[in-house]
């Protein structure tokens, strides 16, 4: 035991300087963040290389979608006259339609005044043959009708 005046009595000392593995410890962090770094930069070199061919992938990409475009535009454009036409057609046959419709109607109502007006005259001529026919019998016979 050595005497030690600035820790305030006796303190325990072996004689070796224990900076030097203290220096030794805070190299070896040292060397441990630079290993770290240089993993860190091969790393970050292997995703920009790879990012880059990712690049000209998607402006190859770009580049036949550009050339895409103006076809897929014009085919569009063609349907959609194809679908306007279509359109006026299906609305000028919905007046065709309405019109027959009409037509029908009116057909229908008049054969339904003919058939008013017609009915009690077809009567009234089958009631007149039926009662000639009786009156020709009667006059063919010689029978009247008290008979």
């Amino acid at each position: 035991m050595v005497l030690n005046a600035d820790v305030g009595g006796f303190a325990l000392s072996t004689g070796f300087n224990w900076t030097i593995l203290q220096d030794l410890g805070v190299a070896l962090i040292g060397i441990g963040v630079l290993v770290g770094g240089i993993g860190l930069f091969i790393a970050m070199r292997g995703l920009a290389s790879t990012l880059g061919r990712l690049n000209v992938t998607l402006d190859e990409v770009d580049r036949q979608l550009a050339s895409l475009g103006t076809p897929v535009k014009d085919t569009l454009t063609h349907i959609g006259g194809i679908a306007d036409t279509a359109d006026s057609t299906v609305a000028r046959l919905g007046g065709a339609v309405a019109s027959l419709e009409g037509v029908a109607t009116s057909i229908a109502s008049t054969a339904k005044l003919t058939q008013n007006a017609v009915s009690p005259a077809l009567v009234n001529v089958g009631a007149t043959l039926s009662g000639m026919t009786a009156g020709l019998r009667r006059l063919i016979d010689g029978r009247a009708k008290s008979e």
